[in-house]
């Protein structure tokens, strides 16, 4: 989206919050991927938070699409770079826990 006519104060945020929700799609993804709840790994990262309204409106969004594989060290960096990083820890161990399933 174009933010140029906003002061430039409103413009950052503008742009944080399209990258934040671009997140919220990946980290949808990554789940829809492994074919786990993105509600419960978010629940297990942040359990003192209410559900959330910007996940849930990206997996109404996105059911039915296409699947798209995100790499599992792409969605870390993702989650830290936006300072979520219980919500990484929490990937982090389901990761392990996939890659011992498969042995």
């Amino acid at each position: 989206m174009d933010f140029k006519h906003l002061p430039i104060d409103e413009q950052i945020i503008k742009k944080y919050q399209e990258d934040e929700q671009i997140m919220i799609q990946l980290f949808a993804q990554w789940c829809k991927g492994y074919d786990l709840d993105a509600n419960k790994l978010y629940a297990r990262a942040y359990p003192a938070q209410q559900v959330n309204l910007a996940l849930q409106k990206v997996l109404e969004e996105m059911d039915g699409d296409a699947q798209i594989n995100i790499e599992d060290e792409t969605m870390l960096d993702v989650l830290q770079l936006f300072g979520n990083d219980d919500l990484a820890f929490v990937i982090t161990e389901e990761i392990e826990r996939i890659a011992k399933s498969r042995r």
